[in-house]
């Protein structure tokens, strides 16, 4: 049975019909609820929610839910395999839950949290990494190694052993999501943008995977690598620096500004566009007192990392679930209050943390991940419509 008829053969609740539907859902909820619950905790000072309790949650919790809705979606189609739907989804989505639910109850013993935390991105690596080699995706392998390494994050995280500075845990994780932003982003970013541009009969823009995006690639790899070990060190300063010009460069050969009627398509050319600037600014921190090492990190994490979620979700959501790939204006707003988070949340982080400014940026991420939860709820949780036939 192929992986179509294997859908339309499913019968079960709509939800766990595909990857998408719970993981975009659940890590969109997730994502608008755990920011102010820690800025909350913070500014009370009542330390409830610590710092390392927020960045888990950011990265392994919401940010983890919404690239499993897009490999478990994604992956069937690489690989032509079956997809996992039904139970099999279910249970791993339970595994998503289960994870909050403990680092949010207290008097938890670590051990116990940690295992039942754990058990989801590894879970969720070990089902990658059989697609993939089941179904013979060699070009995929690094993704499965990108999801391996942010399931490891994680058990630092959790571990934490004294001979690794503490720091480590979400280094890695942001440096696992940061790859996969380059990676990924640099195959959907151009054809994406070429279907479009062909649709309205003009000629595609730069193709990827040329030697240059590989160069890009392995740069970029080496950057995060050094940062990982070192990142006040003048060799990862200075890599970082590089990564972010040459990913600059890249995207300025997929010409985004050539899409600015549609917002589903230059959204992407934004997000992508936070990444080169979060590479650079993190090896400019090196060099320039001025310029803190939380610069770089936020303009990552919300910039990047929010920009270009939110746009992948969107357009998923619609591609997946038969709607037009057209931005309405609530996903338009949508856009700009992601956008909008991130300028805050830099600029929060600039010199002295601003406590206006990041009650502002907190406000606008949450709006933005709460509004696509709520304007996307018809399309994740009902069946795709039908289409009428022709008399």
């Amino acid at each position: 049975m192929s992986t179509a008829s294997r859908r339309r053969a499913y019968t079960g609740p709509i939800l766990f019909s595909y990857g998408f539907r719970p993981f975009f859902l659940g890590g969109a909820i997730w994502a608008a609820i755990t920011a102010p619950l820690w800025v909350w905790s913070y500014l009370v000072g009542d330390g409830w929610l610590s710092r390392e309790w927020h960045i888990h949650e950011m990265l392994f919790g919401a940010l983890a839910a919404i690239v499993a809705g897009f490999l478990t979606t994604a992956v069937p189609n690489w690989t032509g395999r079956m997809p996992v739907i039904g139970a099999p989804l279910a249970g791993l989505f339970g595994l998503w839950v289960a994870g909050r639910l403990v680092m949010l109850a207290p008097g938890l013993s670590p051990m116990v949290s940690g295992t039942i935390d754990s058990a989801f991105l590894i879970v969720f690596a070990v089902v990658i990494w059989r697609e993939v080699l089941a179904g013979r995706n060699w070009r995929n392998v690094p993704v499965c190694l990108l999801i391996s390494l942010l399931a490891l994050g994680n058990l630092v995280f959790h571990l934490r052993p004294d001979f690794w500075d503490t720091d480590i845990a979400w280094r890695v994780g942001i440096a696992a999501i940061a790859l996969l932003i380059a990676l990924i982003g640099g195959r959907i970013v151009p054809s994406f943008t070429n279907n479009w541009l062909k649709a309205q009969g003009q000629a595609p823009s730069a193709r990827p995977e040329s030697r240059f995006d590989h160069l890009v690639l392995l740069a970029t790899a080496g950057a995060l690598a050094a940062w990982l070990v070192s990142p006040a060190s003048l060799i990862s300063g200075s890599a970082m620096a590089a990564a972010g010009a040459l990913n600059l460069m890249r995207l300025a050969r997929w010409s985004g500004w050539r899409t600015l009627k549609e917002p589903l398509v230059w959204i992407l050319h934004v997000g992508y566009g936070w990444l080169a600037l979060a590479l650079g600014l993190l090896g400019l921190g090196v060099f320039v007192p001025g310029v803190p090492p939380t610069l770089g990190v936020h303009a990552l994490t919300v910039g990047a990392v929010g920009v270009m979620t939110l746009a992948v979700m969107t357009r998923a959501s619609r591609g997946h679930t038969g709607r037009a790939l057209a931005a309405d204006r609530s996903v338009q707003l949508i856009y700009l209050l992601i956008n909008l988070a991130a300028l805050l949340r830099v600029s929060a982080a600039a010199g002295s943390l601003n406590p206006a400014l990041l009650i502002a940026s907190v406000i606008a991420w949450s709006l933005a991940f709460g509004l696509f939860a709520f304007t996307h709820v018809p399309m994740l949780a009902r069946p795709r419509p039908m289409v009428a036939r022709q008399a």
